[in-house]
């Protein structure tokens, strides 16, 4: 009896500590649990398959204006200063307007693509380079007088003929980029990646040959560092073209140019300009510490400090975007 009654306290005990433990491992398991559940894996891998290959492209795309400055730098303080004026003038007044004009597709496309109505696409992405064309066409009658324009707004006479200099040979390019803005916008609704990193990363390859070639072979200075780095987008936006036009994913989005599309350029200029309005102020902001510090005196260490802080700024801002 003794036996029998000793048992059964020996397995309540035992017990108890069965649960303790079990009940200690329950709560880790479930903490496990709902971590796991918090952070999708597969979600999560597919961000970083999509974003690592986007800070490629558009680090790609900045170092090809960024190599150029640098180029004209090496001439000479005022060369320096006079470029690199004139690419902060580009930023605020063409590269992230053309950015945010092409943020509108991010919306049509999208649409369009979860509606499965992928002949849309097409049509969207040309009526964005329309409204790209005709802003580029505007923008690029500032840019070709940028001297008075930049001497009014409190800049060395000096300083704004270098960078007015720097800028002309640099027009092509902004329509180039405009263009490769939107083409880069209908390949992302999609989840194509990787070729625009190939489209962005050779022709940064060649820039740099091209810009040496043109700097200090033929002999063209400052003019010839812009001039290739027009060059250099027109290449990328050929190779994204070529891709674009013979690739078979882009075969049921792409059936070549129509006439419809003109009928959608106000539908897209209605969603182009507040996004092209959002991205402007940060443009500005980014840019205004450079021509503050330039209306005084052009020095160089504050172009060598501006130059650090925006290289900063930029890689920050891409690799968060």
């Amino acid at each position: 009896e003794r036996e029998m009654s000793s048992s059964p306290l020996l397995d309540e005990e035992e017990e108890v500590r069965g649960r303790g433990e079990g009940s200690c491992c329950g709560s880790q398991r479930r903490w496990w649990w709902e971590a796991e559940t918090f952070v999708d894996k597969g979600e999560a891998k597919n961000q970083v398959l999509f974003s690592v290959p986007m800070i490629l492209t558009n680090m790609s795309y900045y170092s090809i204006t960024l190599i150029s400055v640098m180029f004209a730098g090496h001439l000479g303080d005022l060369q320096l200063a006079g470029s690199t004026l004139a690419n902060a003038w580009a930023t605020v007044t063409g590269f992230a307007l053309m950015t945010g004009l092409s943020g509108a597709l991010e919306t049509l496309c999208g649409q369009s693509y979860g509606a499965k109505l992928y002949r849309m696409l097409g049509i969207h992405v040309q009526a964005s380079m329309i409204s790209s064309l005709f802003f580029s066409a505007v923008v690029s009658v500032v840019w070709w007088f940028s001297e008075p324009i930049l001497v009014a707004l409190g800049q060395e006479p000096a300083v704004s003929s270098a960078a007015a200099a720097y800028m002309r040979p640099l027009i092509p390019g902004l329509f180039a980029y405009g263009l490769i803005q939107c083409l880069l916008r209908f390949l992302q609704t999609q989840s194509t990646v990787l070729p625009l990193v190939v489209c962005s990363v050779v022709p940064l390859a060649f820039h740099v040959g091209i810009t040496y070639l043109l700097v200090h072979t033929a002999g063209l200075g400052s003019s010839g560092a812009s001039a290739s780095a027009a060059i250099s987008l027109s290449i990328s936006l050929l190779m994204l073209s070529i891709y674009v036009k013979h690739s078979k994913k882009s075969r049921d989005t792409w059936q070549g140019f129509s006439s419809e599309a003109f009928k959608h350029v106000l539908p897209n200029m209605r969603l182009a300009i507040p996004s092209a309005v959002m991205v402007w102020p940060d443009a500005v902001l980014g840019e205004k510490y450079f021509i503050d510090c330039n209306v005084c005196e052009y020095r160089s260490c504050h172009i060598y400090g501006y130059i650090w802080i925006k290289c900063s700024c930029e890689v920050c801002m891409i690799t968060c975007a």
